[in-house]
């Protein structure tokens, strides 16, 4: 039996296999930062005091967590049904302009407390609305979905950045950017929660998404391991053939995934949007989307996993910041580099380590 059909313990699956991939990451790291000249250990330090130290680390890694959330949320949705979305980018991009036109329309007039859920969903909407037509091409015309998804991405930059420069932006303005929302079209801050551990959140943009985030997580997981359409998706991943069989409509199940990854992914948007910027401004996802399909690939396509994995990549976005800051020599540009050893070890190659260790719990169970 090859090493790759070997069951092992989730324990060992979504445990010890990520933690050793990560250790690696971070060991050839060491060595990149021990080549420049410095000490891998002060760095490690810096960044993650950087991060995790005081309150308003915690604020910003948490902020930069709550987009990857989202995001990675969106990746693993279309996963399970057997579908890779590299679209996030771009319908996280389009929910920015659901979720402004919302704010825009009813900051004058109600409180954050009602715009919110209209906010929501337009945000959703535009999201699912950008995934809607690379899966009709997917589910009826047999284009494939990383094709279209990606090609979108520069469809929606360049209709935003229309947008953004012929119609939303302030008369008299240079900046490609909408008016700044009044109160009732921005999300609070999350100065409370931060206060709970005796932090103060300063000027991160912490605010009220992160809990949407978290609600979504859950949401999810009912959706893909308690509902009949979860058990359809997941079919539908792991053999098209006995979901035929089984009588499950391909283009149905494709349809209705992809409309709510996209709408996932759109709602990444009310983070940077109505939570720190207060304005729909020029490329505001800044990577979210493709950083995304990192951390769902890190968390295993799981809620848990995927809020373990995007609080990973907070860390090293802030510490990251934070050690190019105090350490010079350490550029930003070095720190994408340790972003990428992160994404190589536990994404591209998280099973290097899986026949090794086989082999050695083969060994100690007697199996």
């Amino acid at each position: 039996m090859s090493t790759a059909s070997v069951p092992l313990p989730a324990w060992i699956n979504y445990g010890l296999i990520p933690l050793l991939n990560l250790f690696l990451a971070f060991f050839f790291s060491g060595l990149v930062v021990w080549a420049i000249g410095e000490s891998p250990f002060e760095a490690l330090k810096l960044l993650l005091a950087g991060a995790l130290g005081r309150g308003e680390g915690i604020g910003f890694t948490l902020f930069y967590a709550t987009s990857f959330i989202f995001t990675g949320l969106s990746v693993a949705v279309a996963i399970h049904a057997g579908l890779f979305n590299i679209g996030s980018e771009g319908q996280a991009y389009l929910g920015g302009l659901g979720a402004a036109l919302v704010a825009l329309s009813l900051d004058r007039y109600v409180p954050w407390y009602v715009t919110m859920p209209f906010a929501i969903i337009g945000s959703a909407l535009f999201g699912a609305a950008c995934a809607a037509i690379p899966a009709w091409l997917q589910a009826k015309r047999g284009s494939h979905i990383v094709i279209t998804t990606i090609m979108f991405n520069f469809i929606v930059s360049s209709l935003m950045n229309y947008i953004l420069v012929r119609v939303l932006i302030v008369p008299g303005k240079m900046a490609p950017e909408s008016r700044t929302f009044l109160e009732g079209g921005q999300l609070p801050k999350l100065d409370w929660l931060i206060g709970i551990f005796g932090g103060r959140l300063g000027a991160a943009p912490l605010n009220f998404s992160f809990l949407i985030a978290l609600v979504m997580c859950l949401l999810v997981w009912l959706l893909i391991w308690r509902t009949k359409l979860g058990y359809e998706m997941r079919t539908l991943g792991h053999s098209p053939t006995a979901a035929s069989y089984a009588g499950m409509r391909y283009a149905r199940i494709v349809m209705i995934t992809m409309l709510i990854s996209g709408g996932l992914a759109g709602m990444m948007a009310l983070n940077p949007v109505m939570g720190a910027s207060a304005r729909l401004q020029i490329e505001f996802v800044g990577g979210a989307g493709f950083v995304g399909i990192a951390v769902s690939l890190m968390g295993r396509n799981h809620p848990a996993g995927i809020i373990l994995a995007a609080l990973l990549f907070g860390v090293l976005y802030q510490g990251g910041a934070e050690l190019s800051f105090d350490m010079p020599t350490i550029t930003r540009d070095m720190i994408v580099v340790i972003q990428g050893l992160v994404i190589l070890f536990a994404g591209a190659l998280e099973y290097m380590l899986r026949p090794a260790i086989v082999r050695v719990y083969q060994q100690i169970s007697g199996k």
